[in-house]
């Protein structure tokens, strides 16, 4: 089986934080691992998109500072790696204080800390290209038009005044887009946008999928996850807890 260009999605990275956002670094070694067993390699570093099939290339929405710990293994690995920031937050490293989050981390509000502009600096010398993920994390296709601009303008502008790098990425917060969100991507000046695994979308390149993996996701999911025939089977699985939540909510 051929197998198609993969792009993974984690955030956070925690042996002790039980969230889902949160992977155990052994966990996220034993995932990339794995796919490279069945036949991944590397995506080449700065390659465009869409990618070579059969590479491999992991990405964290956020910019928490506990990625840090798997950077180096992914490098042992030769697997590229990306990061998307939301700028607001990088100034001091604060915690991603949007309401999504708030409460999932009760005691353990460190591991929301988001890395400091001289901690991407760090990375980016590594090798780590940094992305935009927003000025403040919003949710992009509910903004205005006015909104929507300056959330992507301005966050890739003070990545490249702060890193003096070109930003060329963005992962859309939450993985949501639209027509509009994407054009105003393009506006923007970005070479590439990242959203959520989308089955049967359309795809450019302002609409690159990617795979969510989660703190629950062993290998063999991971696996199922990332390959073509295993894709409906994770959509018909997730539509069922849906509707069960639904059933019980009632």
């Amino acid at each position: 089986m051929r197998l198609p260009a993969l792009v993974l999605c984690y955030h956070a990275i925690s042996d002790e934080w039980t969230d889902g956002l949160a992977v155990p670094a052994r966990a996220l070694e034993g995932h990339v691992t794995a796919l490279l067993r069945i036949g991944y390699r590397g995506a080449p570093s700065g390659a465009p998109h869409p990618l070579p099939p059969g590479t491999l290339h992991v990405t964290f929405d956020d910019a928490y500072r506990s990625v840090r710990a798997v950077l180096p293994t992914l490098r042992r690995l030769g697997v590229p790696v990306s990061i998307f920031a939301a700028t607001a937050f990088a100034d001091d490293g604060g915690v991603l204080d949007i309401p999504e989050l708030r409460g999932r981390a009760d005691g353990r509000e460190d591991e929301l800390s988001t890395m400091t502009w001289d901690m991407l600096a760090a990375a980016a010398d590594e090798g780590v290209t940094i992305g935009s993920h927003s000025v403040s994390h919003p949710h992009l296709p509910s903004l205005s038009d006015d909104a929507l601009r300056r959330e992507l303008r301005e966050s890739r502008q003070r990545i490249e005044d702060r890193l003096r790098r070109p930003c060329l990425t963005v992962a859309y917060p939450f993985g949501e887009h639209d027509a509009r969100v994407r054009a105003a991507a393009t506006a923007a000046g970005y070479a590439v946008g990242y959203g959520l695994d989308r089955p049967g979308g359309d795809i450019d390149r302002f609409a690159v999928p990617r795979i969510d993996v989660y703190r629950a996701d062993s290998r063999a999911r991971v696996i199922v996850k990332a390959l073509p025939t295993g894709r409906p089977v994770v959509a018909a699985r997730r539509a069922l807890r849906s509707l069960a939540a639904v059933r019980r909510n009632r």
